[in-house]
């Protein structure tokens, strides 16, 4: 598989992140994806675990945004569990798929997975599912559209 002769933005990052990984793909559609730096680090010099997860919910917030056809809110997500570090250097790539929606809310599965900086190879580092519901003007739930 080549790359595309003119290659850009977020699906071309889809195309190397694809390349890089034989056994395991990410679930659903690339929506974030930004690099860890050392600003990012806890005591152990890995990337602080709550950094990773406001990616994931920032990236949840965009396909529950996308979905409900406007503002939406966090309010759950399930047992995460961290499988490797991010390190700093490494491109953090947030995938994001809609499992099903409600009248008001939405459960969004939420993969993060690193793009090493020195070798270049792909692995999930966590994952999980967050409900985000539909909120009004005033900041009331409102129905996710058909």
């Amino acid at each position: 598989m080549g790359m595309p002769a003119l290659c850009g933005g977020l699906e071309c990052e889809a195309v190397r992140c694809a390349m890089t990984s034989q056994t395991q793909e990410p679930r659903g559609e690339l929506t974030v994806r930004t690099i860890a730096m050392p600003a990012d680090t806890n005591a152990n010099g890995d990337i602080f675990g709550g950094w990773v997860l406001s990616q994931m919910d920032l990236a949840g917030g965009i396909a529950g945004a996308d979905r409900s056809h406007g503002r939406v809110v966090t309010v759950a997500l399930d047992a995460m569990h961290f499988i490797a570090p991010v390190k700093v250097g490494d491109v953090l790539c947030v995938y994001t798929q809609v499992d099903s929606v409600g009248r008001t809310s939405m459960k969004i599965h939420v993969e993060a997975w690193a793009r090493r900086f020195e070798s270049r190879t792909r692995e999930k580092v966590t994952d999980a599912v967050f409900t985000f519901v539909a909120i009004d003007e005033a900041g009331k739930p409102r129905p996710v559209p058909l």
